[in-house]
């Protein structure tokens, strides 16, 4: 029995370990090419229809995207993608 425990613990350990680096992370966006109060809809939507978009707020008066994400199933080059892709070309904010 305790020769498999050991590895049994060991494992659950792995998994319980990068399971703690997992987590939310937020990212603001830089986006081009809002210029009516539509658009800051459309890059929402581009944006909460990537897997693992938590949350999203657009600002059309700073032309930012404030994101908050799992980065366990996104990252900022597939949000700055998806904002692109809709027409408003996106980068992480400096």
């Amino acid at each position: 029995m305790t020769r498999y425990l050991a590895p049994m613990i060991l494992a659950l350990s792995l998994f319980v370990s990068t399971q703690a680096f997992a987590g939310e992370r937020t990212v603001t966006l830089a986006v081009q090419n809002m210029f009516c109060a539509a658009c800051p809809h459309t890059v929402k939507a581009s944006l909460q229809r990537v897997p693992g978009v938590i949350k999203v707020v657009v600002s059309f008066e700073n032309k930012t995207a404030v994101v908050i994400y799992d980065d366990t199933k996104t990252g900022v080059d597939a949000l700055a993608a998806a904002t692109t892709n809709a027409g408003y070309p996106s980068a992480p904010k400096g």
